[in-house]
């Protein structure tokens, strides 16, 4: 037989439970992007949301917040190709989607295969291979919904901690996963993987959590709490402190990225393979700062 007390307990339990299921307050994305093309000394960027080679969006839909990154792979450069007219298209269409509706907040991972296979069937050849990682906020449930294929990810952190994150998918050292084209002839060649192998993942968020997502240049020269120790820096939910310390941790990792006694993140992982490097990694860096907040219309 229960105690009046542990009846009592459980029924606080079940009604703080039920008031935290049942919050019916939407939750909203603030988010700031900035990033560095390796060829460039401040962040610039191309047209569209491009820094160099890697290309980004940030589409709002009346369900979700949607966040979108994509690395092209810069190898296509000696056969002739712009390895950023991938990527950007990939995202420029992936954004579209979007805001016509044509997703489902769920599922990120249709948003980037409806996006790869438009870019399949497109009138105009488009040859490359690009990373890409999608990231979701369903803002009624409070869910985070996201897919990453490749060396793309983000972090989730609350309460000075990284809470939640993407998986690196890697076929081995510096190659990762990646959605290809390639020339007709070349198919069973140049390296593809289907959109449906990228990593996909649901987590609950709470007001007030930052969520970073980033290219692998950004994740190759900063470790963890690095990145960490830059968000502590962030004290509001102010869009122009957001893009402060999105600008911050964007500047520090492009520093180091061409330090060449500095032991990177990516050097530390040659080095676990076999590899005498030492140094940062000279990549583009593009970095989207968001965090949870009470959805305003």
């Amino acid at each position: 037989m229960l105690s009046v007390l542990s009846y009592g307990r459980l029924v606080a339990r079940a009604v703080l439970g039920g008031l935290s299921q049942t919050d019916g307050r939407d939750y909203s994305l603030i988010t700031a992007s900035y990033g560095y093309g390796k060829d460039f000394r401040k962040g610039i960027l191309k047209k569209g949301m491009c820094y160099g080679d890697d290309a980004c969006f940030i589409a709002r839909h009346r369900t979700a917040d949607v966040l979108g990154v994509a690395d092209g792979v810069g190898g296509w450069r000696d056969y002739g190709v712009d390895p950023s007219q991938f990527s950007a298209t990939l995202m420029r269409t992936c954004e579209r989607l979007v805001k016509e509706g044509r997703f489902t907040p769920s599922y990120p991972v249709g948003i980037l295969t409806s996006g790869y296979y438009e870019l399949l069937q497109n009138k105009v050849p488009l040859l490359g291979s690009s990373t890409a990682c999608i990231v979701v906020l369903d803002r009624r449930s409070h869910r985070l919904h996201t897919c990453n294929l490749g060396d793309s990810g983000f972090l989730v952190v609350r309460g000075g901690e990284v809470v939640h994150r993407s998986d690196e998918q890697q076929h081995y050292f510096n190659t990762p996963f990646q959605l290809s084209i390639a020339p007709p002839g070349a198919e069973g060649v140049v390296l593809s993987d289907s959109p449906e192998a990228a990593d996909s993942s649901s987590f609950d968020v709470q007001l007030g959590d930052i969520i970073l997502t980033a290219t692998d240049g950004l994740f190759d020269n900063m470790p963890d709490y690095m990145i960490l120790q830059e968000l502590k820096k962030l004290k509001t939910t102010n869009y122009d402190s957001i893009l402060q310390t999105a600008q911050s941790i964007a500047k520090q990792a492009h520093d180091l990225a061409y330090d060449p006694n500095y032991m990177s993140p990516f050097a530390q992982f040659a080095c676990d393979n076999g590899l005498n490097v030492r140094g940062g990694k000279p990549d583009d860096i593009t970095v989207l700062l968001s965090i949870v907040a009470e959805y305003t219309d």
